[in-house]
């Protein structure tokens, strides 16, 4: 009998944000499987006694990430971690779209502002100021050429917290034809999504966003799928070692695909929009417990 840890985050007073979580755990144990959900910071876990530990909704973890991995290096040493440390450590850090870019995948262009950098941005175009270490749209915002003030007011408190910026061409397909999220299980394709934009004109980086705005069920594109697996075999160590990942897709200027972001900590399965995936991920999962 599989044990298996489903790891979230604390939400304190409020509701937890995971919808499929509750369901996720009731079908592994309909499976004959044995599923705890446990927040990652809690510190009387025993981590040891699961046959895996899947990181599942740790929403708060861009908040606290030097933390966050240093407590997925010690999960990893007890037991099996999903995804591996490695990857984890690796794509907590969003400056892995310069790797992939390294690797041939197109990607959104990147530029990246460090603490001391000089503040340079665009003045022909939209931009987008974000964090390398985010989720959930925090600390990210829009900007046209005109907004120069208030996205240097950004830059400062970013970098008065310790927060590396990323700076981006603000993508005008996503307003059109939005944004595709192609989820991955196993290896293989599980479903794809499309969500609207995002980050809306006039929207304070600190102000609440909605994560996936008019959320679909999306067939992927030839070209979109091609894209999303040239990325997966970029991840350092190859694809076979990732049980999960999301590859978040825009349209460039020429129409094509690129990498926004690729997802391989925590993300968000959809599964109440995809229901026909859940078996598919409830056989993965255990296949990866009693592996």
């Amino acid at each position: 009998m599989a044990r298996i840890a489903l790891v979230t985050y604390d939400p304190g007073e409020e509701p937890g944000a995971d919808r499929d979580l509750p369901v996720l755990r009731e079908a592994l144990e309909d499976a004959g499987a044995v599923a705890d959900i446990v927040h990652w910071d809690d510190p009387g876990a025993d981590w040891a006694r699961f046959d895996l530990v899947l990181i599942r909704s740790t929403w708060d973890y861009s908040h606290r990430v030097a933390e966050f991995v240093a407590w997925a290096e010690r999960c990893a040493g007890l037991t099996r971690l999903m995804n591996p440390a490695p990857v984890v450590r690796w794509n907590t850090d969003k400056r892995y779209l310069g790797d992939l870019a390294d690797a041939g995948v197109p990607v959104v262009p990147t530029r990246y502002v460090a603490p001391g950098d000089p503040a340079e941005l665009p003045d022909g175009h939209e931009f987008v100021v974000k964090p390398t270490a985010g989720a959930g749209a925090r600390y990210a915002a829009r900007y046209t050429p005109g907004e120069r003030g208030t996205a240097l007011g950004q830059l400062a408190r970013m970098h008065a917290e310790g927060l590396t910026a990323m700076v981006q061409p603000y993508v005008t397909a996503v307003d059109t034809r939005g944004e595709r999220a192609l989820q991955f299980f196993g290896g293989r394709l599980l479903h794809a999504s499309r969500k609207g934009a995002v980050l809306e004109p006039g929207t304070p980086y600190d102000g609440d966003k909605t994560p996936h705005p008019r959320l679909e069920v999306w067939e992927p594109t030839a070209s979109e799928l091609a894209v999303a697996e040239k990325a997966l075999a970029a991840v350092p160590g190859g694809a076979d070692g990732v049980l999960y990942a999301r590859v978040d897709l825009v349209d460039g200027d020429d129409g094509e695909p690129r990498v926004m972001e690729l997802e391989l900590v925590e993300p968000n399965l959809f599964l109440w929009l995809h229901p026909g995936s859940l078996p598919v991920v409830v056989d993965r999962i255990v296949e990866a417990a009693t592996r």
